[in-house]
């Protein structure tokens, strides 16, 4: 199965800044008269409707405006659902044939606490870009500074299936010294690098918010049919003492894994393909655990004692879907490893 935002993404293994699960909003809008504007921020893929009306016309998976009849453009507000660099950004128009935005630009700004007004100085990060319809419009965004809100425009009118802004998230860490945290988790930076194979869910799910809330909301390989199992790469938010590790199965019943370890490692260069052939050798953070289905399996005496890592490695025996991974401890210092 392909995953079509995934397809020729190079920024695919970065965090969705404006990713619904994570609580970006969709805050304001000229007009969303034909779709909702919060649909395009869904994590799901884009869904097609067949003979789906609704009282103002054709249900659709995204946000779409009426036909504008005087002089303007559309424009939508969004909260991201967390503060970041943005590195780059998927438009997407997947099943808006006749009635895509033409042409789309974005702002971004910071603010610290509250959102935007008529006051807020924006600061454009990707100019007038010309759409097709029923495509993905992948461009990179040459900028280091930090944005807490994006202002999407359409010219001058139209829709837009999904809005997707790749970017790395800036976290304050200052206050959590002392706290166990969730160094996994997609709200901390946490990042999905490489696995085995993702055929059925995206291996990004299994450190989002929250359990499951279907058996497509997590990670599940196809059904092996040659020896071997299959795996996922996680870079840690931030470098950490483990104590704490979850795998949630939650929907997964006739297809969870058997059994499960995990290994980890203080990862300090090297390119991801280099460090997958590497990961092989990680030592171990938790020995061979049995999997029972739908269910939250919780380990904290078996947690070996490795001391500091940045990237953990889930291996699958030998293959099925894993909902949500939990790797909770304490974060170190920067160049801390004792």
């Amino acid at each position: 199965m392909t995953h079509p935002q995934r397809s020729n993404n190079p920024y695919v293994r970065m965090t969705n800044l404006a990713d619904a699960r994570l609580g970006a909003e969709a805050i304001h809008c000229t007009d969303d008269f034909f779709a909702d504007m919060n649909r395009m921020l869904q994590n799901h893929e884009p869904v097609w409707k067949e003979g789906v009306y609704d009282d103002n016309g054709k249900w659709m998976d995204g946000w779409e405006s009426r036909r504008k009849r005087q002089q303007g453009h559309d424009h939508c507000t969004v909260r991201l659902g967390l503060p970041g660099r943005i590195r780059g950004v998927n438009i997407d128009t997947s099943f808006f044939t006749g009635n895509y935005a033409p042409s789309v630009s974005l702002e971004a700004c910071y603010m610290a606490k509250g959102d935007p007004t008529n006051e807020t100085n924006w600061q454009e990060i990707q100019p007038a870009l010309n759409l097709k319809g029923d495509s993905h419009h992948i461009q990179t965004i040459d900028c280091d500074e930090v944005f807490s809100h994006v202002r999407f425009h359409m010219y001058p009118d139209g829709g837009v299936a999904r809005l997707r802004i790749y970017g790395e998230v800036v976290k304050d860490w200052t206050a959590q010294t002392y706290e166990l945290v969730d160094l996994a988790a997609m709200g901390n930076g946490g990042r999905a690098l490489l696995c085995s194979n993702e055929h059925f869910g995206t291996m990004d799910n299994i450190l989002a918010p929250g359990r499951g809330i279907n058996m497509g909301d997590g990670w599940e390989t196809a059904r092996r049919r040659i020896p071997g199992f299959d795996w996922v790469i996680v870079a840690l938010g931030h470098a950490g003492t483990v104590s704490e590790i979850e795998v949630d199965t939650a929907h997964f019943k006739g297809n969870f894994p058997d059994s499960c370890s995990i290994q980890a490692a203080f990862v300090e260069g090297g390119s991801d393909e280099q460090m997958a052939a590497q990961s092989l050798y990680w030592p171990e953070l938790l020995p061979s655990q049995k999997l029972s289905m739908h269910h939250v399996h919780g380990f904290t005496e078996k947690v070996a004692a490795l001391g500091p890592v940045t990237h953990v490695r889930l291996n699958i025996f030998p293959d099925g879907g894993v909902s949500r991974l939990r790797i909770k401890g304490h974060i170190v210092a920067e160049g801390e490893r004792s």
